[in-house]
């Protein structure tokens, strides 16, 4: 199969806004399958065609790794043929591989391998993590989740060369200028890009050649996320700017303090229109009472 043809609905979706849903805790601190499940129908329902179960968004490093199948799991079920499964995987190779066979199993198509966590990566050992996940489930589609200034895009055409199945990339580093050279000489149009720090960075990055964005604010409202995109593929980046300045506030909220409350905004706003508790994992916390008032209008202003 040609590399034009193949996984070419993934690539699709993968051209589109990739939502990553957040996972709601019950009271007793166990996840809320039931406002799990009305929060993904509710993406759904919203035009959402890509979701990521286990994203950063949905507090993949402090699931256990029975919550992250539940998750998978329940992600699955829900959308059915609704919309394409892009499972986080990630921690140790094993862990990960059976994580994506898992996912695999289950009916997804497509993996996001997180970026490595162990504090020495050397650039060939990357190749080695994400060849030897991708080589366990050839048949799904992979995109590794780049957040590492220092690698080099050729070391993506690499990992490439050897798996055809590496399809995409998301793409977390917070330097448009880098992102070009590094889509570049990885290959522009081998893979589908994705910009992976969301709204905020979407259109710098749609400019270097970016064709999808992952969203954690999707999960509040899903309808900016699509109106931002839809101005992106047309072209009409004042429009997208537009946007932009919609999310602007929300967006550093969630930036602020190297991310600290990235999950936090987008839960209390999702808790301030009663669709599911506050409540995040440490190391993350939720909000000061102070700040929630200024979350909860941002996202009442959305809901109109």
């Amino acid at each position: 199969m040609s590399r034009g043809t193949a996984f070419e609905n993934e690539r699709a979706a993968l051209a589109d806004v990739v939502a990553i849903p957040v996972t709601p805790f019950a009271e007793d601190g166990t996840v809320d399958r039931d406002a799990h499940r009305a929060l993904l129908c509710r993406l759904l329902d919203g035009g959402i065609r890509t979701l990521t179960p286990n994203g950063n968004t949905g507090e993949f490093y402090a699931l256990s790794p029975e919550e992250r199948r539940l998750v998978t799991e329940l992600t699955i079920e829900e959308a059915g043929e609704r919309a394409v499964i892009l499972a986080g995987v990630g921690h140790d190779v094993p862990t990960a591989v059976a994580s994506a066979r898992h996912a695999r199993e289950l009916g997804a198509r497509m993996v996001m391998v997180h970026q490595p966590v162990h504090p020495y990566v050397a650039e060939g050992g990357w190749v080695d993590y994400h060849r030897a996940i991708a080589e366990a489930v050839p048949e799904l589609g992979v995109v590794p989740y780049i957040r590492n200034p220092l690698l080099d895009g050729g070391r993506l055409a690499e990992l490439a060369d050897d798996c055809p199945n590496v399809i995409g990339v998301k793409y977390a580093v917070p330097d448009a200028a880098r992102f070009a050279g590094f889509a570049r000489d990885a290959g522009l149009d081998r893979f589908v890009w994705v910009a992976g720090l969301a709204e905020p960075y979407a259109p710098s990055y749609f400019s270097a050649g970016a064709t999808g964005f992952t969203s954690g604010l999707v999960n509040v409202a899903p309808a900016v996320s699509l109106n931002m995109i839809e101005a992106l593929r047309s072209g009409d980046y004042p429009a997208a700017m537009k946007v932009w300045e919609q999310i602007r506030r929300f967006e550093e909220l969630r930036a602020a303090n190297g991310s600290a409350n990235n999950v936090t905004v987008v839960k209390e706003a999702l808790a301030s229109l009663g669709l599911c508790r506050r409540d995040v994992r440490p190391p993350s916390k939720p909000l000061p009472e102070a700040e929630r008032a200024e979350v909860a209008d941002i996202a009442s202003g959305w809901s109109l």
